[in-house]
Order: structure tokens, then C-alpha cells, then sequence
């Protein structure tokens, strides 16, 4: 199933070298696991609540593939020239498998059955 990393960044400045050296790096770290890009730099269309900052999602085959990935010794230390100079939160997290249908949890959850 494919997983995801989303991450809500919130620049404060201009890119400094730093970020733009993370920036022509991370494809490098993600090529090993699968990893690919699905939004980078996009403006975000806010229709509820607030979004400051950006949206970064990358795609992965597996969750597994996704912590490799984010654990890898490549990435570690590619990650402080970002982290350092642009404050966000990242998360992993799983898709939902092929066919998926929101009806049929609602279901699960009103027989009280686990999702």
C-alpha cells in the first residue's frame, strides 16, 4: 500500500544555500526507496482554517520504505540544512489500499467492528 511523508513547512525568508543544496540533494536519498514527489511548492487554495507555510508530500511504496527512507544515514544528514533554517512538521503515514470505500468504514464503525 502506498505511504506517504507530508510535510507542513513554514519558511521564514528567502531560501539560504543551505536549503537550496537540500533542495538539489533529497531526490538523490529518496531514489533508493522508491521515493517521489507529489507536491512541491505548490500554492495551497485554503478553504477551512489557516495554512501558513507550504506543503511538501512525497509517495512511497510501502510504510516501511517511507521510515527507511526518513532514518537513512543519506537523509539524516542532508535534513539540518533544511530543519535549520525552515521550522515544519513531518509525518508518515499509510494510503488507503485499492477499492477503498469511506461507506464501508462508516459501517464497520456503527457495528462498532475495528476499521
Amino acid at each position: 500500500m502506498t505511504a506517504y511523508a507530508i510535510a507542513h513547512l513554514r519558511p521564514t525568508a528567502p531560501p539560504v544555500e543551505d536549503v537550496l543544496v537540500y533542495m538539489e540533494r533529497i531526490q538523490a536519498t529518496l531514489d533508493p526507496f522508491g521515493g517521489t514527489f507529489l507536491v512541491h511548492g505548490a500554492t495551497a487554495e485554503v478553504r477551512e482554517g489557516e495554512w501558513p507555510g507550504a506543503l511538501v508530500m512525497l509517495a512511497f511504496p510501502t510504510l516501511p520504505k517511507a521510515r527507511a527512507w526518513y532514518d537513512s544515514p543519506a537523509y539524516q544528514s542532508l535534513l539540518p540544512l533544511r530543519a535549520t533554517h525552515i521550522p515544519g512538521d513531518l509525518i508518515l503515514i499509510d494510503g488507503v489500499p485499492p477499492g477503498y470505500e469511506a461507506a464501508e468504514t462508516a459501517r464497520r464503525l456503527r457495528e462498532g467492528a475495528p476499521r
